[in-house]
């Protein structure tokens, strides 16, 4: 595979806080930059203000990056199409763009969650929809809010195809956002959808008022339950050690600017899911992949302490303190 030449066309499918922030990037790497979000109206106001008010406010948004309304339209001539929106809006978008009309362009995934009613990773959905076809996975600690401002920050890009991941490195790799490559595309999107499970609790504990000592045994059991459930789903371990396991799923969990543990805060602090998301313009991925993790924990029989008890607050209304007590007394065991 030859290198994406600069001046090529590259479309954003999500105009959110990280498809926003990945349009800015790129165009700051010299490629012509079109985003495309459902929303005529708003798409308007982030071309007049040059500002994205909802998911990125304060971020300047470059005069050359275009928007479009219209999806296929906006992928017209893409050599690269990424796909930034909420994972369950996913399918219903990829439906829309005729699988026809992307010839050889490459397919990069920015999202991170499992879709609840067939439990597929965003990769198998995409092909699950538009045929079998080479796809590469974006993911690790990269806050929007961080990439947007410049602030080093580093992630790892996965696909089956490592010709594929080396040409999505080429593209994004710069000074202030260092890409690696991966061929593990399980371990690698695993390690971003449940690690936004384990943000969950580790916000109900903030809530909760619990201190660093409660924080880092749901990190590193948190880890641990991730680390099974890849494994008996295909992945290698080392992956849930580096940047797209253990790295994304420490700067969600500590960052003030991460949804899920804010989500879980507001949790612990007594708030109920219905009013919480009532007030927030963006998604919290975790609150759906949760669902589909306790699924898959028990499809693999897989022990998942943690993800079972945060399944339990959201879908059962278990009190958080009452699921904290029943993790700290199940049976006593070595690690």
């Amino acid at each position: 595979m030859n290198t994406i030449a600069k001046g090529a066309k590259i479309t954003l499918i999500g105009d959110g806080g990280w498809g926003t922030t990945l349009a800015i990037l790129l165009k700051q790497q010299g490629y012509r930059v079109s985003l495309w979000g459902p929303f005529a109206d708003y798409l308007r106001i982030l071309d007049k203000k040059r500002q994205n008010p909802k998911f990125l406010p304060g971020v300047k948004i470059p005069k050359e990056i275009s928007f479009s309304e219209h999806l296929q339209e906006a992928i017209q001539d893409a050599a690269l199409i990424i796909l930034a929106i909420p994972s369950h809006f996913l399918r219903g978008v990829l439906k829309r763009i005729k699988k026809e009309s992307l010839g050889g362009t490459l397919i990069l995934s920015a999202v991170k969650g499992i879709e609840n009613d067939t439990l597929m990773r965003v990769s198998e959905l995409i092909q699950d929809v538009w045929g079998r076809q080479s796809v590469a996975v974006l993911s690790g600690p990269t806050i929007s809010y961080e990439v947007a401002r410049g602030i080093p920050t580093t992630c790892v890009v996965a696909s089956e195809d490592i010709a594929l991941a080396e040409q999505i490195q080429d593209i994004f790799i710069c000074e202030r956002f260092r890409v690696y490559t991966s061929c593990d595309l399980v371990g690698v999107e695993l390690g971003g959808a449940l690690k936004n499970v384990i943000a969950l609790a580790c916000g109900i504990s903030d809530g909760l008022g619990f201190g660093a000592n409660t924080k880092a045994a749901i990190l590193t059991r948190g880890l641990v339950e991730i680390t099974r459930l890849g494994l008996k789903m295909g992945a290698r371990q080392e992956t849930f050690y580096g940047l797209s396991g253990l790295g994304d799923l420490v700067t969600t969990c500590i960052s003030t600017h991460g949804r899920n543990r804010w989500v879980g805060e507001q949790i612990g602090k007594g708030k109920k899911l219905p009013d919480i998301l009532s007030k927030m313009e963006m998604v919290a991925e975790g609150l759906r992949t949760a669902k589909s993790a306790f699924m898959l924990a028990q499809k693999y029989n897989v022990e998942m302490p943690i993800t079972r008890q945060i399944y339990a607050v959201l879908y059962e209304d278990k009190d958080p303190r009452q699921a904290v007590r029943d993790l700290m007394l199940r049976e006593k065991k070595a690690e």
